[in-house]
């Protein structure tokens, strides 16, 4: 597990946002002649990245779409744009790995990539489930090919995915041609999504198990106990390590016992490798299960939304603000940072990801952190005040700014001389 100490002065910025114009106008003047090797540098911001383990004032340079320096002072003359983001956190591009994905609009569950992820700093967006595998390539060209956000996908064992029909039909789960898909496509298909089947049997879970036993990905489970298949005998016994089990703050998962304290077998299966992702969704989260369960330590491996049409205005489960209902629950700032992008690129195979390591993709989310009195709601509606709430300022995605808050990036319009519509 990584923790990182917070650095004193952790919140004293070198740079003040009055000094820099001052200090990059006078390198320009003194400083030779130098090229300018950066196409984009990031300035003076507080970077959190739990992967390198930095948890301090730098700047971040890029070149194309890939990281190039991370040093305490980069010459702002280096690069041809220069943003200051002093008074902020720059972390890797969060990586959500529970969302629902479409470019259908309204009646259905879905959401436009661009549209939810970017805005709240991802650059990862992983759709659960929405395609299996009769009707993947056609999810791949309308949804995932025209996207600037990375988005990969976990396969549905329901061969027409995510279909209230199909999903109660056993006999549209077939492992084998899932199994085929996710080979077919392996830089796309991180994984196996089994959901909603309603039915007494284990064929569902067992068949999307052996799903990614032969196509080598883990399988996120959502599910509801019943009689005959119970939560334990699913941690326990049908999953394997490095299986996901989401929604794991809802009310009808039996996180607690009857005192509140969380069971037993749950960590059992926590020290047999199975991963507990939190995936928000419109009635996955909890506060009266989520707060006594972490109070006793037993926090999500992965920080995800489970985001879609009927989640995203009540309860808004968007990623900045299912990051800041943990942050209020007690969880430490660089904690959230590494369970949003650290693990979550791990628990799919991608450890390339959640990174801002040098040579990585330019995936980068800029964070403010408020401080004041802040209201969130869980599935419920129930009420939790939390003093601390974060906001996405800019994100980066394969060395572009695609979103701006409040246009850091570009000059007060005065200023800007000529200008026309940016494409």
């Amino acid at each position: 597990m990584f923790h990182v100490k917070h650095s004193e002065g952790a919140l004293v910025f070198s740079i003040s946002r009055f000094l820099l114009p001052i200090v990059v106008a006078a390198t320009a003047i003194l400083a030779p002649c130098r090229a300018q090797t950066f196409d984009l540098l990031l300035k003076s911001g507080h970077v959190i990245d739990p992967a390198n383990k930095i948890n301090a004032v730098r700047d971040v340079a890029m070149k194309g779409d890939t990281i190039a320096r991370i040093d305490a002072n980069i010459p702002a003359t280096e690069a041809k744009k220069v943003v200051d983001v002093s008074g902020y956190y720059v972390t890797p591009g969060l990586v959500d790995i529970h969302t629902h994905l479409s470019v259908e609009g309204p009646g259905g569950w879905g959401i436009y990539p661009d549209l939810s992820a970017l805005p709240n700093g991802v650059t990862t967006a992983v759709d659960a489930g929405s395609s299996g595998w009769k009707n993947f390539e056609e999810f791949k060209s309308r949804v995932i090919d025209g996207a600037r956000t990375r988005v990969l996908a976990l396969l549905n064992i329901v061969g027409v995915g995510m279909d209230p029909v199909g999903e109660q039909s056993l006999a549209e789960m077939d492992a084998r041609p899932t199994a085929e898909m996710v080979k077919k496509y392996p830089q796309i298909l991180v994984g196996i999504k089994a959901a909603h089947y309603e039915g007494p049997e284990w064929d569902a879970i067992d068949r999307a198990v052996e799903a990614g036993r032969l196509a080598r990905v883990p399988v996120m489970v959502d599910f509801r106990p019943q009689p005959t298949r119970t939560y334990a005998d699913l941690i326990l016994k049908h999953l394997r390590p490095g299986d996901i089990h989401t929604h794991m703050y809802a009310q009808h998962i039996p996180l607690l016992d009857d005192s509140g304290r969380v069971n037993d077998y749950v960590r059992e299966a926590r020290k047999r490798g199975i991963v507990f992702d939190l995936g928000h969704g419109g009635g996955s989260f909890w506060f009266r299960i989520a707060s006594p369960a972490m109070e006793q330590g037993f926090t999500p491996d992965s920080i995800s939304t489970d985001l879609h049409q009927r989640s995203s205005l009540i309860p808004q489960a968007t990623m900045v603000n299912v990051m800041s209902k943990i942050l209020s629950l007690g969880m430490p700032l660089e904690e959230v940072i590494y369970r949003s992008t650290v693990t979550p690129a791990r628990e799919i195979q991608r450890p390339e990801l959640g990174t801002l390591s040098v040579g990585a993709d330019a995936d980068i989310a800029v964070l403010e952190l408020q401080k004041g009195n802040f209201g969130f709601v869980d599935s419920g509606h129930g009420r939790h005040i939390g003093n601390q709430k974060l906001r996405c300022m800019l994100t980066v995605r394969a060395g572009k700014i695609v979103f701006d808050a409040e246009g850091i990036s570009w000059p007060e319009w005065r200023k800007a001389g000529k200008y026309g519509v940016v494409e």
